[in-house]
């Protein structure tokens, strides 16, 4: 779709925006969102007619892009048969979509307990874990994100988290591991294993480990900085919770349905939990949903026993014909191995290359259609660009990157010291090397705060 420039119109958007919605995350008289006429594929533009291409994927979800047309035709056909049932029944959409994540969910993840989204979704599964085992604490990492329910973000593992702790949640957190920036003062990749783990066994064991119902943890990290876990520690996390009966969740809202280059982040270790929570990429956000893939022996718990908790629209029929028009594109047009192939072949290739030749580039790391780069002030002290949780001037150094990038055509994802390269898992070759010579001419302002 050609984008038609209507200035008129963008005004009367923007105009309404500000009068009457309130933004999420967001001191509300400091912002001016951009106003949206249309997307299409990777891209989507505003009301003057400038085209982006979009590396953040909304909100790393449209993992097939925006108005995908089957996708979009299976929402309007449900929309003329059904457009909503009660949960208590069983609708063809749902149990379509259930019977299909359950097919590519690992082990014996087979009942779907379907949310609006991925922080109830967290919710849900801590309840779920804490109710079969009896026990009120949950642990989870720094440097994680879960969600902006009360659960949810006490949880999560940075700052969007303290305005709402009152230290009442039962979550204690730990360090995960992350080489980059060791707490563990690792050297390799093993040793960064190796301390993680026994770190993570020493809280367990200091916590009282009949105290602990669950760990949660990002697959692979996301929002956070996209830190791959290296090999073993998945496995290790796994042993740990079988050792101590603790209930193992894997948070994949982010990392699912092909964002990694697998149906689901867990495929890359083999490891699996007894629960893991997904949303986004489950239908490219087309229709709010979410959910709990649920393990054989958790869901026995509540065979007999009732499970308390729903939801009004839990298994709505719109998101969950759209779920199924989306996992049914994915298989058919190979979106999960495009992805994967387009990760190894250009993505980490082109963005080593990058870090070789701009000195605000400190590490490039990701999978698949999940990358970051960790931005720095100084390559050998590993100094950030902008201090932790920087805000106004003192984040002067990203904000003027992000708006390089946006001025050369691509929508970054920012966040901290982090630019994230996350485009559709269907992006084209092409798109993605117009993407990352955008990002190049971007970091040469970056480049200028260095030391």
């Amino acid at each position: 779709m050609t984008p038609q420039p209507s200035p008129e119109a963008g005004a009367a958007v923007k105009a309404a925006d500000r009068a009457h919605v309130f933004h999420s995350w967001s001191a509300q008289d400091l912002i001016d969102p951009l106003a949206v006429a249309g997307a299409e594929g990777s891209y989507f533009w505003d009301y003057d007619g400038t085209r982006y291409l979009d590396f953040t994927s909304g909100l790393v979800y449209t993992n097939i892009g925006y108005q995908h047309p089957k996708v979009v035709a299976a929402i309007q056909e449900q929309a003329a048969r059904m457009t909503t049932f009660a949960p208590a029944f069983a609708i063809e959409a749902r149990s379509e979509a259930a019977r299909l994540i359950a097919e590519r969910t690992p082990g014996d993840l087979n009942k779907i307990f379907f949310t609006n989204g991925g922080a109830d979704a967290v919710e849900h599964a801590v309840r779920m874990a804490r109710l079969h085992t009896g026990r009120p604490k949950v642990l989870s990492a720094y440097r994680s994100y879960h969600g902006g329910t009360q659960q949810a973000i006490n949880l999560t593992g940075d700052p969007r988290r303290w305005a709402s702790d009152g230290a009442a949640a039962g979550v204690v957190h730990f360090w995960a591991p992350f080489l980059y920036r060791s707490r563990f003062y690792a050297e390799t990749e093993e040793q960064e294993c190796a301390r993680a783990l026994e770190h993570l066994e020493t809280t367990i064991a200091f916590e009282g480990p009949a105290t602990i119902a669950a760990i949660v943890l990002e697959t692979v990290p996301g929002t956070a900085g996209i830190m791959v876990p290296p090999p073993g520690y998945l496995a290790g996390v796994r042993e740990l919770c079988d050792k101590y009966g603790i209930v193992f969740v894997l948070d994949e809202v982010m990392a699912g349905f092909g964002r990694t280059g697998e149906w689901f982040a867990a495929d890359l270790s083999g490891v699996i939990p007894d629960l893991m929570t997904f949303a986004k990429g489950v239908n490219s956000g087309y229709v709010p949903l979410g959910g709990v893939a649920v393990s054989g022996e958790i869901a026995e718990t509540f065979g007999k026993r009732p499970y308390p908790g729903g939801l009004t629209y839990s298994g709505h029929p719109l998101a969950c014909a759209a779920a199924v028009a989306t996992i049914n594109v994915m298989a058919q047009e190979g979106v999960v191995e495009n992805a994967r192939r387009l990760g190894e072949s250009v993505v980490g290739p082109a963005l080593a290359e990058l870090a070789a030749r701009h000195p605000s580039i400190g590490e490039v790391r990701g999978v698949g259609m999940f990358w970051a780069l960790e931005l720095v002030r100084n390559r050998e002290t590993r100094e950030p660009l902008v201090p932790y949780n920087a805000t106004g001037e003192a984040n002067a150094p990203m904000a003027a990157f992000a708006a390089a990038a946006k001025k050369h055509g691509v929508w970054p994802f920012v966040n901290m010291n982090r630019t994230h390269v996350v485009p559709p898992c269907n992006v084209s070759e092409a798109e993605l090397k117009e993407g990352l010579a955008a990002l190049d001419a971007a970091l040469t302002v970056a480049d200028e705060y260095t030391v």
